[in-house]
């Protein structure tokens, strides 16, 4: 038998494989049923790791793909056939203790991408902490949302590693520029300049921020 023939899948398969690739973004993108509207809200707790990053890349791209509609210009009037083009946001709820700076950027870069075009309005619940914390913050302006008793926690990257010393040497310029790029960015969208954070971080203890301080220092802009 040919290898085309091999690998050809019957309508019952392919319906299979259709049906668990919807249910497992249905895990991270909360959709409403065929009669109502799309909830457009992704959900990203846990870990920040490269299953996790994944999933919301793949929600993210999913969302924005449809994220234009077309709605009446009035639709309180039945006789109206009038429309016009709406885009639609997309909402990121975030509860995480952190993970991986790799992925933390991959979700930041992606979030950069759309919200060009596309409203992304975070979320922040019960802890949004290290990693997370670049990711509440990049955000729309005015659409980042936090939760009255949401803890948020900054500091530096963290690194490891064993091998010879001039793997180590390598290893240790690698953390410096992820430390670079990660102060870089999180001064690009908050409020806290350079100088700030770095004094922050050099304290090399974990920085705990309440609501209120999220908004004062420009991690978020509304507590709800």
């Amino acid at each position: 038998m040919s290898k085309r023939f091999e690998d050809e899948k019957s309508p019952e398969d392919a319906k299979k494989k259709e049906e668990s690739e919807e249910d497992s973004l249905s895990k991270f993108v909360m959709l409403g049923s065929p009669k109502e509207p799309e909830l457009r809200t992704i959900t990203l707790i846990g870990d920040i790791d490269e299953e996790l990053s994944k999933e919301v890349l793949s929600a993210l791209w999913y969302l924005n793909s449809n994220a234009k509609i077309e709605e009446l210009v009035r639709p309180e009037d039945p006789d109206c056939e009038e429309t016009k083009e709406v885009i639609q946001p997309i909402e990121i709820v975030i509860s995480t203790n952190g993970g991986h700076a790799d992925e933390m950027f991959a979700i930041y870069d992606g979030i950069r991408y759309i919200r060009d075009t596309v409203e992304i309005e975070t979320f922040g619940l019960g802890k949004v902490m290290s990693a997370g914390t670049l990711l509440l913050a990049s955000g729309t302006k005015g659409k980042r949302k936090i939760g009255k008793h949401c803890r948020i926690m900054i500091h530096s990257v963290i690194g490891g590693s064993v091998g010879p010393m001039h793997q180590l040497d390598n290893e240790m310029k690698e953390v410096k520029s992820i430390q670079e790029s990660y102060i870089k960015a999180i001064c690009q969208e908050t409020k806290l300049t350079e100088r700030k954070l770095r004094a922050l971080l050099k304290k090399k203890i974990n920085i705990y921020l309440t609501a209120e301080e999220a908004i004062e220092h420009g991690f978020a802009d509304i507590i709800v």
